[in-house]
């Protein structure tokens, strides 16, 4: 199998120009296509529809080309929220057939996953927890990947609106609390999937409350417009026809440049060469420290009555992460409960040897 990556501009949510010129130029195969990610320009909150926007365009641009079952099988992920210079894009990834001849090298690959929906009482919890874990371990599988080939695990998880969570007993009655005990569940899922912690570490007071508990390479997303979990595992193979790599690091706070740069030089240590690596995207995290402060200096993003401290995240690490790569077009979705250290959070890059 070979995975191509694609990154594309966006003028809106439902500006598919870019991607309809690639598959009309026969540079993408429609039916090769196993999962977008995009960065849309809402308010990454709970009433952020750009989100669903865009996966509806998508869809609905690709049954010119798909089964309705086929468009089931791919992995939307939309991340709200394009604050300071992020700039909206979409990522496609491909899987093609390679021919049997075709020689293997070490490279990127990618496996996916879907859970079944989330009942609203199950969000958050340990059950939430352990559906995902099992959902991990099954993408792990589909990519022929070891663990420690795993470099980054990117999930988009449900949250609970009023209309959900009327009646019922859950974690909160928050909307937006609610995102980050989704997010934080499914962050501790890919810690236990991966071996990062133990079963009999983790207890259910644990979730959103105990951040010593954490994935170094999960992403999670929540959002209104799915009730189950979607899986992405990226990681490094020997067997791969790809000639793209990942790497990561983790950004132990908002401005920690150093993990960045060490999650792109570290592409070329994995490749052996010394030949140029470029750049496709970079996927990160971002959060507002939870303790108020950052490199011991107060900083006041989570008593911001007008702003939500997700929001001024994305803008701080994407501002950070875009200076060094010289390019706004960059994956940074907020809210980092139990991926990488509080207050930090995983970086993914993606690159191709030249």
């Amino acid at each position: 199998m070979k995975i191509d990556v694609w990154k594309i501009p966006q003028n809106a949510p439902d500006d598919l120009a870019g991607l309809e010129q690639l598959i009309q130029s026969g540079q993408i195969d429609p039916r090769s296509i196993i999962a977008v990610m995009g960065k849309t320009e809402g308010n990454g909150c709970v009433n952020d529809f750009t989100r669903g926007f865009a996966v509806q365009s998508l869809q609905f641009y690709l049954r010119s080309y798909l089964t309705p079952e086929a468009i089931q099988q791919i992995i939307f992920v939309m991340s709200g929220g394009t604050e300071g210079i992020l700039s909206p894009h979409l990522t496609v990834f491909t899987r093609q057939q390679v021919s049997a001849d075709t020689p293997t090298r070490w490279g990127l690959v990618l496996g996916t996953s879907q859970t079944r929906n989330f009942l609203p009482a199950e969000i958050g919890t340990m059950t939430m927890v352990e559906v995902v874990a099992a959902g991990v371990r099954q993408a792990i599988a589909e990519a022929g990947l070891t663990i420690p080939g795993v470099h980054f695990v990117q999930i988009k998880c449900p949250l609970l609106n009023s209309s959900r969570s009327q009646g019922e007993e859950v974690q909160t009655q928050d909307s937006y609390k609610s995102m980050a005990y989704s997010r934080a569940a499914s962050a501790l899922g890919v810690a236990l999937a991966l071996g990062e912690i133990t079963p009999d570490q983790l207890k259910p007071s644990d979730i959103c409350h105990n951040y010593q508990l954490y994935s170094a390479v999960a992403s999670t997303s929540a959002g209104v417009e799915v009730q189950n979990c979607e899986i992405l595992v990226f990681g490094n193979s020997p067997h791969s026809h790809s000639d793209l790599l990942i790497n990561h690091s983790v950004m132990d706070h908002a401005l920690d440049g150093a993990a960045v740069r060490e999650a792109i030089e570290g592409l070329a240590e994995i490749a052996g060469v010394k030949g140029t690596i470029e750049i496709v995207n970079v996927f990160a995290k971002a959060e507002a420290d939870p303790t108020g402060q950052i490199l011991g200096q107060r900083h006041t993003m989570l008593d911001d009555s007008d702003i939500s401290h997700t929001r001024m995240a994305r803008a701080v690490v994407g501002a950070v992460i875009a200076s060094i790569v010289q390019d706004p077009m960059i994956y940074v979705s907020g809210g980092s409960e139990h991926q990488g250290p509080a207050g930090g959070g995983p970086i993914a890059v993606i690159g191709r040897v030249k």
